[in-house]
């Protein structure tokens, strides 16, 4: 009977701690379960927020190097070169690069006006030719400039480009006064080649391609290398005033002699050598024997031992009719 009771005692003892610990297990079962798979749905979060890494092979170890001691940064720096590296190359390329450095140039001048800097004064000297508009646009200098960026040097030397200036000096006087004095070409003969007549000064310089009514009575030479011959010949030349004052034009031939043109049309073809010695016998003949009022067409002075001119044609058939005349006279009297 105890062992009865013993043993019922000890079955109803063994079932509530066999019915916890089963619930204890299942608990533990779930938890694992909820854990496991909350886990799981944070690492798929994760992998679906973190970008996706793609394989590539190693770099070249100057590329690591590179990257290595490259500074930072300088990606930017380069993206920015590359901007401004292109922007430049289209404003060449499109051929806007005059009007783009102008712009800039406008805008700095407006600037430094704008700060009391404005050229309000301008004095030039020694002009005679230019007029004080035309001095200022060959250098540059407008209603835009400022004296404060104006570049004295860049304005001398444009003013010395142009033909009719020999010099010029150009002073700044803060703030606002511009002075330019220039030292002006005179205009020295008319140069006559290939059929165009250019105003030149006395070192052969160009001043003028054309020619316009306050130059036409300057001294005229023709041919090639006449422009830069012509300041020694001319000067000779005026050492015979009276051959110089019926000289209509000095013809340069071949680039080695000078033949004359004379107002009435007669030619006076000069040597090449011991030209002043032509040019005085040329004188005294005309002086003793009126040789320019006669009725020749060209004076050959080329040979050192004689001269030889060249009648007329209407001269020419006189001097035929003469000398038939004397010769049919003489046969007569040889006849009687």
């Amino acid at each position: 009977m105890d062992g009865a009771g013993r043993l019922t005692r000890s079955l109803r003892s063994l079932g509530p701690q066999a019915d916890l610990r089963a619930a204890a297990i299942g608990a533990a079962v779930l938890l694992r379960e909820y854990v496991g798979a909350h886990l799981a749905r944070r690492r798929r979060a994760r992998s679906a927020k973190r970008p996706q890494v793609i394989d590539r092979e190693p770099p070249n170890r100057y590329i690591q190097m590179v990257e290595r001691y490259l500074p930072r940064r300088i990606g930017l720096v380069a993206t920015l070169a590359i901007l401004f590296g292109s922007l430049g190359f289209g404003i060449v390329k499109g051929g806007h690069l005059e009007e783009f450095t102008t712009a800039l140039s406008d805008t700095r001048n407006a600037l430094a006006n704008s700060a009391g800097f404005r050229i309000t004064t301008v004095g030039i000297n020694g002009r005679k030719q230019l007029s004080q508009d035309e001095v200022l646009a060959i250098g540059g200098v407008n209603g835009r400039s400022s004296l404060l960026f104006l570049d004295a040097d860049t304005v001398r030397a444009k003013l010395k480009a142009n033909p009719w200036i020999a010099d010029a000096t150009i002073l700044k006087l803060y703030p606002g006064r511009l002075q330019i004095d220039i030292v002006e070409r005179t205009a020295f003969a008319l140069w006559q080649q290939n059929g165009r007549l250019s105003v030149i000064a006395s070192d052969g310089a160009v001043l003028e391609p054309y020619v316009t009514r306050r130059f036409l009575n300057l001294p005229l030479v023709v041919g090639k290398g006449a422009d830069t011959r012509a300041q020694d010949f001319l000067a000779l030349l005026d050492r015979y005033p009276q051959v110089r004052a019926v000289t209509k034009a000095a013809i340069f031939v071949g680039e080695r002699r000078w033949n004359l043109r004379l107002k009435d049309g007669l030619d006076v073809r000069l040597p090449e050598n011991d030209v002043g010695n032509a040019l005085a016998a040329l004188s005294r003949l005309d002086r003793d024997e009126k040789l320019f009022s006669r009725d020749i067409v060209a004076v050959d002075m080329r040979l050192p031992d004689r001269l030889i001119v060249q009648l007329s044609e209407e001269a020419g058939k006189a001097r035929d009719e003469l000398f038939k005349d004397k010769k049919s006279k003489k046969k007569a009297g040889d006849s009687a």
